[in-house]
């Protein structure tokens, strides 16, 4: 009787499908593939090997196919551009939920870190300004570069540093952090969008409501709408504003409150899905083209001279705390708002110091700022500060979590102690 071979790589049990997709939605994990993407692309452009990453890089898939259509780009294009419409659609999703029925739903406790958030774009965009205007040589089109914090690094180290600190420490970050992205959505469609063509847009914008239609259907015809998705991101890429916003428009209109009896609403069900796609896949391959950049003693020593380095580094390492605590504090002491009581001003420097990794979006925004001219320096600048970022704000978060869980051993003790005296009455009596 023959034997069943089995098979090398055969398809995945249902079981084993949903625990890999549940490890690929772990914060860790995601940052953790995110850095393991960029390491690798910091080997390969520093290794004998580094003319095939820019080969690989400069690539164009299907070029005779897809240049009728305007899309014949070069696979580093396609992940900015195409594969990080998928992290902002998951960007959408969390923002539609957090405004209907999450924390930014009710101003009076989204207000704090609402405008933290604004504070960590505007002191860090004047610091920038200030130091380009200041020495020659100096470009203001790098102003938006140090205004964005990247979600999943600043939440994985939260993640693994944090387990005592109080969950307010947590939505302070995350609400902060929603906010942070829809401010730089909006940097990038406001001053990031050239030669625009209002006809393709206005297509766009209707392929997104037919979208939105669909997705609030009783059975939704799923094969249908990721064809009006992907025509919607083309069409968003060829009217001139870039196509990571169609990612964005097409989560928000996805329905966030429960419909038809289901057990979750359609936006956190789609974003659970989808997830495991962006911080899995999307996220460290956009990492992997895009923080390929020189690392070696010239490299640094220009940069280091560079006024927009320069303004990258400080607004990334300096400005995003100093806006975020200066903001905060503005907003706690001349307004009727107040601090979480689970909050203390050290945890706001902290949380505002680990706001300071700007790498996804600040990269992207660096890529379109500077196309070409000064981009290695820009790249540089941003994986330096994100890391002294990640490390400032990981040692503040480290002292504050041993800080939460002495008072928590404290309490404990108390308590014991407290149930041992009541224990010792009882038997005297």
């Amino acid at each position: 009787m023959a034997r069943t071979r089995s098979r090398l790589f055969s398809r995945l049990t249902p079981s084993s499908e949903r625990t890999i997709a549940d490890v690929l939605r772990a914060e860790r994990t995601g940052g953790l593939l995110l850095l393991l993407g960029t390491v690798v692309a910091l080997i390969w452009v520093n290794s004998a090997w580094s003319e095939s990453y820019e080969h690989l890089r400069e690539f164009v898939p299907f070029a005779d196919l897809l240049h009728p259509l305007h899309l014949d780009l070069s696979l580093e294009k396609w992940a900015a551009d195409g594969l990080l419409a998928i992290f902002f659609f998951v960007v959408g999703l969390e923002l539609k939920r957090e405004i209907v029925v999450g924390e930014l739903r009710r101003p009076a406790t989204a207000i704090v870190p609402i405008v933290a958030a604004v504070g960590g774009m505007v002191v860090p965009a004047v610091l920038y300004v200030v130091i380009n205007v200041t020495q020659e040589g100096g470009s203001l089109s790098g102003w938006a570069v140090p205004t964005a914090t990247d979600i999943a690094f600043a939440v994985a180290i939260l993640a693994v540093v944090g387990r005592w600190l109080p969950n307010a420490v947590r939505v302070f970050l995350l609400t902060l952090a929603v906010v942070d992205d829809l401010l730089a959505i909006t940097v990038i469609a406001v001053f990031f969008s050239s030669d625009l063509h209002f006809e393709w847009l206005a297509v766009s914008i209707a392929l997104v409501a037919a979208f939105g239609f669909l997705a609030n259907l009783r059975k939704p015809p799923y094969w249908l709408m990721f064809i009006i998705a992907f025509a919607a991101w083309a069409f968003m890429h060829a009217s001139g504003v870039h196509a990571t916003i169609a990612g964005v428009a097409l989560g928000m209109v996805v329905p966030a409150t429960i419909k038809f009896k289901e057990k979750h609403s359609r936006a956190e069900h789609w974003e659970h899905l989808w997830r495991p796609v962006s911080a899995g896949f999307a996220v460290p391959v956009f990492a992997l083209f895009a923080a390929g950049v020189a690392f070696n003693a010239e490299a640094i020593a220009v940069a280091v001279g560079d006024p927009v380095a320069q303004g990258v580094f400080a607004g990334l390492v300096l400005g995003k705390p100093l806006g975020i605590l200066l903001f905060t504090w503005a907003v706690a002491t001349f307004t009727k708002a107040s601090l979480d009581r689970g909050l203390s001003w050290w945890d706001i420097l902290a949380v505002g110091s680990l706001a300071g990794i700007g790498f996804t979006v600040s990269l992207l925004i660096g890529d379109l700022a500077f196309s070409g001219d000064r981009e290695s320096e820009v790249k540089l600048s941003v994986l330096l500060a994100s890391t002294t970022a990640a490390i400032i704000g990981a040692a503040l978060l480290t002292w504050r979590d041993r800080h939460y869980k002495a008072i928590y051993e404290r309490r404990s003790a108390d308590v014991h102690e407290v149930h041992g005296e009541h224990s010792k009455a009882s038997e005297e009596s």
